[in-house]
C-alpha cells in the first residue's frame, strides 16, 4: 500500500525486517522442542538464540535470494553465515512452508488485533455522537425520498450496532487464521515430531492446524479477507452516508473544515466531503482483495503456491487499507459537523406529510375503513406535495381537514395530536438501552 495511505504501526507488521524476526523466532523455537526431544544437541539450540538480537540484513538476505532463488533458503543461509558451524541443525525436518505460514498466521492476528482497536475507535465516536443526538429530530430516508421522523442518534446507533457485529467478527477471523503448522514435506510429520509443533504453536500465542498437508488450509485465509470486506461495508455505508447528508441540498450535516483548509483549486466556496469519499475508495479496494482470497482455496494436492504471489499482495494490503479507513472514520465521526436546525428544516419541508401513516392509523381507528383512510391520506399529501414552493400551497393537515370524511371523525386538535412529532421518540430509550446497555 502506498504511505498515503498508511499508519506505521500496520506498516510494520508487514515489513522485511518484521517477517524475518518471526521466520528467526520459529526456527529457534523449534530447535529448543528438537533439543528437548533429544534429536539435536541442546548447545546447538542455544547457539541459534544467541542470533536474536543480530540486525537483520536484509539487503545481504535479498542479494543471497538472487542466486538460490528460494526466500527461505536465501535467510537460512544468511543466518547460518552468522552463527557459524552450530546453525547445521536449523530447519531440523521442516519444509519451508511451515516457516511461511506459521509467519503468516502471526502476521494476520497482529493485524487483527489492531482491526479490533480500529473498530472499537469507531464505535467510541459513534456511541459518543449517539449520546449527543438521541432525540435530535432529522427525517428518516427510503429510497433517498421523505419517509418518517427519526433522530440523529438512532441513525449513528444502527451504525454503532453494526461496527459491534464487526468487532466480533474479527474476533472469529482473527482465531481462524491464528493456527501453527509444522509438519513437515507434505505434512505427515514423518521428519518432525508433533511435539515441535505444539511447542512452536504455544510460544507464538497460536493454536495447531489440525491437517496441514503441507500448507494451513486457505479456506481460514478465505474467511479472513471476506471479514475485511464485510469490516469495509460497513465502513462504506456510514461513509455515504455522510456524503449524503453533506450534500448542498440536504445539508443536515458535514466533515469538520479546518482553518486553511482548501476544497477546490477553481471555487474558494466548496467544502467537499473528502474524508468520507476517500474512505469509500479505500473500501473498494478492501472487498477487492476477497475474491482472490477465495480463489486461494483451492490448491493443487498438498500443495502448490498459486497462493503466495496473491498473499503478498493482499495480506498488507487489505490491512493497511482497512486500519487507514477504518482510523480516518473514526476522527470523521468524532469531529463532524451537525446541524439540527436544518435537520428540522427538512423535516418539516414537504408540509407535514412525512406523519402520514400515524394520520392513516388514527383514521382507522376513528371508524374510517383502511382504503378509505389511505385514499383520504394519500390524496391530501399529493395536494401538498405538488404545490410545494407555490404561493397557494396548503399543509398537508389543511388538505386532510378539507376533506369531509376525515372533519366527520377528527377535528384540528385532534389531528395535531396524532402529527405530533414527539410520538415518534417514544421508544428511543428502549432502543438505546438495548444497543448501549443503561448508560
Amino acid at each position: 500500500m502506498i504511505p498515503r495511505y498508511s499508519r506505521p504501526e500496520m506498516v510494520a507488521i508487514w515489513s522485511p525486517e518484521t517477517k524475518f524476526r518471526i521466520w528467526f523466532e520459529i526456527e529457534a523455537h523449534a530447535c529448543d522442542a528438537q533439543a528437548a526431544l533429544g534429536v539435536i544437541p541442546k548447545a546447538n539450540a542455544e547457539a541459534v538464540w544467541k542470533a536474536k538480537d543480530t540486525p537483520f540484513d536484509v539487503a545481504r538476505i535479498d542479494e543471497i535470494e538472487a542466486v538460490t532463488k528460494h526466500d527461505v533458503i536465501a535467510f537460512l543461509t544468511w543466518l547460518g553465515e552468522g552463527i557459524g558451524e552450530d546453525a547445521r541443525y536449523m530447519h531440523q525436518g521442516l519444509t519451508s512452508s511451515d516457516v511461511l505460514d506459521t509467519c503468516l498466521a502471526v502476521q494476520m492476528t497482529r493485524a487483527a488485533d489492531l482491526l479490533i482497536a480500529d473498530v472499537e475507535a469507531v464505535m467510541a465516536a459513534l456511541r459518543m455522537r449517539a449520546m449527543e443526538h438521541k432525540y435530535t429530530p432529522t427525517i428518516g430516508r427510503s429510497h433517498g425520498i421523505h419517509a418518517e421522523p427519526t433522530s440523529f442518534g438512532l441513525k449513528l446507533a444502527g451504525h454503532y450496532c453494526e461496527f459491534a457485529r464487526n468487532r466480533e467478527r474479527l474476533i472469529a477471523a482473527r482465531a481462524e487464521v491464528a493456527t501453527c503448522a509444522i509438519s513437515g514435506p507434505v505434512g505427515t510429520f514423518a521428519s518432525v515430531d508433533p511435539r515441535v509443533e505444539a511447542h512452536v504453536a504455544k510460544s507464538l500465542g497460536l493454536a495447531i492446524e489440525p491437517v496441514s498437508t503441507q500448507v494451513i488450509p486457505r479456506d481460514r485465509h478465505a474467511a479472513f479477507f471476506a471479514t475485511l470486506a464485510v469490516v469495509a461495508g460497513a465502513v462504506e455505508r456510514l461513509a455515504t452516508e455522510v456524503r449524503h447528508l453533506q450534500r448542498s441540498e440536504v445539508r443536515e450535516a458535514e466533515e469538520f473544515f479546518h482553518a486553511g483548509q482548501k476544497g477546490s483549486s477553481s471555487m474558494p466556496h466548496k467544502r467537499n466531503p473528502v474524508l468520507s469519499e476517500n474512505i469509500t475508495g479505500l473500501a473498494r479496494l478492501v472487498r477487492g482483495y476477497a475474491m482472490p482470497a477465495l480463489e486461494n482455496i483451492t490448491l493443487w494436492h498438498e500443495r502448490d503456491i498459486s497462493h503466495s504471489s496473491v498473499e503478498r499482495v493482499i495480506g498488507p494490503d487489505a490491512t493497511i487499507a482497512l486500519d487507514f479507513a477504518l482510523m480516518r472514520l473514526a476522527g470523521m465521526m468524532e469531529k463532524l459537523t451537525v446541524y439540527p436546525a436544518r435537520m428540522t428544516e427538512n423535516l418539516e419541508g414537504l408540509g407535514g406529510v412525512v406523519h402520514s401513516q400515524k394520520v392513516l392509523l388514527a383514521l382507522t381507528q376513528a371508524g374510517l375503513s383502511r382504503e378509505d383512510s389511505y385514499a383520504a391520506v394519500q390524496q391530501a399529501a399529493m395536494a401538498t406535495w405538488l404545490k410545494l414552493g407555490q404561493p397557494d400551497v396548503k399543509s398537508f393537515a389543511e388538505n386532510l381537514l378539507a376533506r369531509p370524511e376525515v372533519g366527520a371523525v377528527m377535528d384540528a386538535k385532534a389531528l395535531n395530536g396524532v402529527m405530533d412529532p414527539q410520538l415518534d421518540f417514544r421508544h428511543v430509550e428502549t432502543i438505546f438501552a438495548r444497543v448501549f446497555g443503561d448508560a
